[in-house]
């Protein structure tokens, strides 16, 4: 589940860096939630 979360959350922000700067600093809000959800279950132990 939080796997797909975090891809999915990736790819919005990549689809906001390619589409417009309009929803910029929405999109890398959610890259930052992305990118501590990898690392909280990498820390746990769990394969990404």
């Amino acid at each position: 589940m939080l796997e797909t979360l975090a891809i999915l959350l990736i790819i919005l922000w990549i689809l906001g860096l390619v589409s417009s700067y309009t929803l910029g600093g929405f999109i890398h809000i959610l890259l930052v939630i992305a990118i501590i959800v990898i690392v909280v279950r990498v820390i746990q132990g769990r394969s990404v």
